[in-house]
């Protein structure tokens, strides 16, 4: 089976970081699909006739995933925790953007009237969806996909899914928007804005990212390979620009969020770090 490459390819990182968790006995959360994506995706890039440079880029793949691991699997569980609240306080609809090789829909409890919607890479899709067929995972509510790349128009292909506007919507932001730069990610805040009925939920972690680290030079190359592309996101007046927009916004710091499910590895002392948790007013 061909991988996922390119941008998508840091859903495979994601992937094995679920995996790598969930074989913990201390577990915070139990994804029992990530180890067979990952899997089958290290069968791919290691493949005798896999395109040049396909080994190198599966050992940025795994050397991602351990460096990333600490931080990125503990926003697993805060995001499946604020989810599990959203859809519980009403939000009848999910929208997971860039939703990878997320399997949320499958590994949480949902009430039979939510619609459960995953935005991304054609590629993607048909990667995750032909694992899924094998695997034969059952769901309590609606899935559906909508292969997009969310660079481009993708409200047109959301709507002739079913979404509904008016109905409150938990929208998954998972750390998808720092690959956008900062203009297009404030374009994504607004159409997100335009879409949220009153009771919608939308939640975005706000951290400082170095592009000239090592770390994120590296996750560029994995993602976007010799190409000119910053990593931006909403930047750091992205609470502002919510509370401006008609969201009540209330910023949790970071190590707050950690210290509770007894990470210390997962803490970064930084006084700016955190996730900024919003509500359509």
């Amino acid at each position: 089976m061909e991988p996922i490459r390119g941008v998508g390819a840091t859903a495979i990182g994601v992937a094995g970081i679920r995996a790598k968790e969930s074989e913990r006995s201390d577990r915070l959360y139990d994804d029992p699909y990530a180890r067979v994506f990952v899997e089958a995706a290290r069968k791919g890039y290691l493949a005798p006739a896999a395109p040049p440079g396909s080994a190198e880029s599966w050992a940025m793949i795994e050397g991602l995933t351990d460096r990333f691991y600490e931080r990125r699997t503990v926003e697993v569980r805060l995001v499946d925790d604020r989810t599990h609240a959203a859809v519980e306080s009403g939000c009848r609809q999910v929208v997971a953007l860039g939703a990878g090789l997320d399997t949320r829909v499958f590994r949480m409890r949902t009430p039979a009237d939510l619609t459960w919607f995953e935005l991304d890479l054609p590629e993607v899709f048909a990667f995750k969806d032909a694992m899924l067929q094998r695997l034969s995972p059952v769901t309590g509510c609606q899935r559906r996909t909508v292969p997009v790349d969310l660079r481009c128009d993708w409200v047109g292909p959301l709507i002739d899914s079913g979404f509904q506007p008016a109905v409150p919507t938990a929208w998954i932001e998972e750390g998808f928007i720092v690959y956008l730069p900062h203009e297009s990610a404030i374009s994504l805040a607004a159409t997100i804005t335009e879409l949220s009925a009153p009771g919608s939920h939308f939640d975005t972690s706000q951290i400082q990212v170095d592009e000239n680290q090592p770390l994120y030079r590296e996750l560029k190359q994995l993602a976007f390979g010799d190409q000119e592309q910053s990593l931006g996101g909403l930047g750091p007046s992205a609470r502002k620009w919510l509370d401006d927009h008609g969201w009540h916004t209330d910023f949790r710091f970071w190590d707050d969020l950690v210290r509770p499910l007894d990470r210390p590895a997962a803490r970064t002392d930084s006084p700016t770090s955190g996730i900024i948790y919003s509500t359509r007013t």
